[in-house]
């Protein structure tokens, strides 16, 4: 195999991701927020890097993580979601900066299926992003610039809601009340999933290309969550009424089977 592949964010998808790799046969580096946490992966025997990326640059050491790899894989949560005011576009577009100083050639950006709003119905890769809120205009810019770059190759991959693990999203609707869009597909993806898609595009050299990573099972959510809910010996939530005729968003992806050839390994 003989790739150096570096991954910047080990947590709940990158560290797994990286074990992965590693037992493939390639050659990983990592990339986490602090010496600390650092030091620990260190000592678990992943080559990792402290560095921090702020709207204000990069530090660390960025140089080091960034030498003499083939491809760089990057999943930096955007913190969007908790209405921080954060800059995700100026801290990318610096991280961007430092990866076109460097040797590497291809990219993967792991983005999400939010890009895509509600109104546009059933996606594919085809149908270019409406972005309604301010974390999905950023993510979308942030895919822009990626994905325009002269110096390096970009793939995106837009993950549908994640879960695997200890990670089920029912555990936190379990018991809530008149929650809305009750009758709204789920666009969700295991993170077993998540990992093999990532090492096939890797494997296959798939840049320059989106994909959309949404497993194609989409029971309505009031229907998931409920059965999911009862599975693990929950409340289940309960859904207010909703208007007929509501458009709500169904990704699907027609470059999974037809570029990399995937077949789904777990049903949401």
């Amino acid at each position: 195999m003989n790739k150096t592949i570096a991954i910047a964010g080990l947590g709940w998808l990158g560290k797994p991701f990286s074990i992965h790799l590693q037992n493939l046969g390639y050659r990983i580096k990592g990339s986490v927020t602090s010496i600390e946490k650092a030091g620990t992966l260190q000592r678990n025997g992943i080559e990792t890097y402290p560095v921090e990326i702020s709207e204000d640059g990069v530090s660390g050491e960025v140089e080091a993580f960034l030498k003499d790899i083939d491809c760089l894989v990057i999943m930096i949560p955007p913190g969007l979601r908790r209405n921080t005011g954060a800059n995700h576009v100026a801290k990318m577009s610096h991280f961007l900066n430092e990866i076109e100083k460097s040797s590497v050639k291809n990219v993967i950006l792991v983005s999400s299926t939010s890009v895509y709003s509600d109104t546009q119905g059933t996606v594919t890769e085809k149908d270019k992003p409406i972005a309604e809120t301010n974390a999905a205009k950023q993510l979308i810019e942030v895919e822009k610039i990626f994905f325009s770059s002269e110096v390096f190759k970009t793939t995106i991959v837009r993950f549908g809601g994640l879960l695997g693990g200890k990670r089920q999203p029912v555990r936190y609707l379990a018991g809530r009340k008149n929650l809305n869009h009750g009758n709204a597909p789920v666009n969700l993806i295991h993170r077993d999933d998540c990992i093999a898609i990532l090492s096939e595009i890797i494997k296959q050299d798939s840049f320059g290309h989106i994909f959309n990573a949404v497993t194609p099972f989409h029971p309505i959510k009031k229907h998931y969550y409920t059965q999911k809910a009862t599975e693990l010996n929950l409340e289940p939530p309960s859904y207010s009424k909703e208007k007929e005729n509501t458009v709500y968003k169904k990704v699907t992806s027609i470059n999974l089977p037809n570029i990399l050839g995937y077949t789904f390994k777990q049903q949401a």
